[in-house]
């Protein structure tokens, strides 16, 4: 099967079994999600969400922000883990939109990548999410579901995952295709633990599916034979 052929056919599979999928990080503004995406490397969407609060309230716009030194907005995102370097970025990001967008996140791609702390992955979700535009995110979820569903071969870096992956989906399915990659990669295509294989929406179009289940079945029949010779 061509990978454009299989991208379709996840992609239909994907929207009939996540249908709603949408950002899990919370915000209602371009320049909070700007911020979230940040706070949310290595860490979870859940806590990125419940400390952002607490910083909007001491700091309720843009202009705040940028008023705000590195160690004050540190203080409160620290629980984010990685709390200097993710300060000092949103500290030079709200300042930048405020001395040189007027305080209006750009809907230009490239503009974005000039913004401190924003790369391709929270750009495309600016795009997506926010101004409605054409993107595909890959992060953590997306690099490694492509690769064993076989949209990709052996692709690990972001950039040229995302190139790849341009070239088979349709560019008004990208956004919402990787929103629903991320639900599959918690839910289902697990990471940490074995892949729940026998329940995926995808499992006869996945290029590791047979192989993991087999791995599966083997060490449960090495297991009953054990139990059997006791």
């Amino acid at each position: 099967m061509r990978k454009k052929e299989r991208a379709a056919l996840v992609i239909d599979r994907l929207k009939q079994e996540y249908p709603d999928a949408d950002c899990t990080l919370d915000y209602k503004e371009a320049w909070k999600l700007l911020i979230s995406v940040r706070l949310a490397a290595q860490c979870t969407d859940e806590r990125v969400n419940q400390i952002v609060p607490h910083l909007y309230a001491r700091y309720p716009d843009i202009e705040a922000l940028a008023e705000a030194s590195p160690e004050e907005i540190e203080e409160i995102v620290r629980p984010c883990g990685l709390g200097p370097s993710k300060a000092r970025d949103i500290s030079k990001c709200m300042r930048m939109l405020r001395d040189e967008y007027d305080c209006q996140v750009p809907d230009d791609f490239d503009e974005l990548l000039k913004l401190p702390g924003v790369g391709r992955k929270s750009a495309n979700l600016i795009m997506g999410d926010v101004f409605g535009k054409p993107a595909i995110v890959t992060d953590t979820h997306c690099i490694r579901l492509c690769n064993r569903i076989g949209l990709v071969d052996d692709l690990k870096d972001p950039k040229k995952v995302e190139m790849a992956l341009w070239k088979i989906i349709p560019p008004e399915e990208g956004n919402d295709f990787c929103h629903r990659l991320v639900l599959h990669g918690r839910e289902v295509c697990t990471a940490r633990t074995t892949p729940y294989c026998e329940r995926c929406c995808l499992f006869e179009l996945c290029r590791s599916g047979t192989r993991i289940l087999k791995e599966k079945e083997k060490k449960k029949s090495r297991a009953k034979k054990k139990s059997a010779t006791k």
